[in-house]
């Protein structure tokens, strides 16, 4: 194939100042971004329960005693029941205490809300990826038994769910899911060049 001398190829040059590109596949409302979407917000959902269950106790995972607006602390019952892995006495001193329940809740909220609208996905996934690696950690799936002798029934040593929800909070911001959907594109028009806040 030739090319006629008064042909002119025609390239796109990408400047400090405009948006980044968008992945095709979420480019518009193909499957693939309606999926990314449904993930989205299935995901974010997951984290915005936890944050309402814990403020109101609902009765599901925190009875009504136990609610934050009543006195109740989103933190002591689960680090307080850390009996395995090398950060266990780390976590028994953070159970409970308000610097520790106050930033656990804003990181529900705020991934949860964030995750659900398709904005700052990429603080999204850091803050909810590193709140995943804690719980992970006071886990501690490599253990076979906890530090008082009973089993710990660990069913994987390394991937668990919240491997899964880091993983799955990475691919949003990764492949910008909160364009289809979501408030994405006009969150990266108002952020512009400051990529870190996409």
């Amino acid at each position: 194939m030739s090319i006629r001398p008064d042909e002119k190829k025609t390239t796109s040059v990408h400047r400090g100042t405009e948006p980044a590109p968008i992945p095709d596949f979420v480019a518009g409302p193909t499957v693939a971004g309606k999926s990314l979407a449904v993930l989205r917000v299935a995901t974010g959902f997951v984290f915005l329960w936890a944050f309402v269950d814990k403020l109101f106790g609902l009765g599901y995972a925190t009875p009504a005693k136990g609610a934050w607006i009543s006195g109740g602390s989103p933190t002591k019952g689960f680090l307080s029941s850390v009996h395995v892995g090398p950060f266990e006495s780390m976590f028994h001193a953070w159970a409970g205490t308000w610097w520790a329940d106050t930033l656990f809740m804003l990181g529900l909220a705020g991934v949860g809300i964030t995750v659900i609208a398709g904005i700052g996905l990429r603080l999204s996934a850091a803050a909810g990826a590193l709140m995943m690696l804690m719980m992970w950690a006071a886990e501690w799936p490599f253990a076979l038994s906890t530090s008082t002798g009973e089993a710990t029934h660990s069913t994987n040593p390394i991937i668990d769910y919240h491997i899964i929800y880091a993983l799955v909070l990475i691919v949003l911001a990764a492949a910008a899911a909160g364009n289809t959907w979501g408030l994405g594109r006009r969150w990266a028009a108002l952020v512009g060049d400051r990529t870190w806040l996409r």
